[in-house]
């Protein structure tokens, strides 16, 4: 029998890239390499190696401490801001 499921998402910490903020997101990320293929991006070092987060895209710290690059479109489907301080369970 197939049965449907829903993925459990929990609190993750986040911010947006603009192309003005490269120290904030240097921060959070704690060290990136900043590139330009003649559009600006960072990369993040990742477990499956370097991510490119060009402007617009979100960067995550995961549960597990881990980086990972997200398109805004795909970012604002799978996450929504909390009100809180702790991780939540949908």
């Amino acid at each position: 029998m197939i049965k449907k499921y829903r993925k459990k998402r929990r609190a993750v910490e986040a911010i947006q890239y603009n192309g003005r903020n490269w120290e904030s997101v240097c921060s959070f990320v704690g060290g990136l390499r900043r590139g330009n293929d003649g559009k600006m991006f960072l990369e993040i070092e990742t477990l499956k190696g370097d991510m490119k987060a060009r402007i617009g895209d979100y960067i995550i710290k995961d549960i597990k401490g881990e980086f990972h690059s997200y398109k805004p479109d795909i970012f604002e489907q799978t996450y929504k801001p909390l009100n809180t301080d702790y991780d939540e369970d949908d």
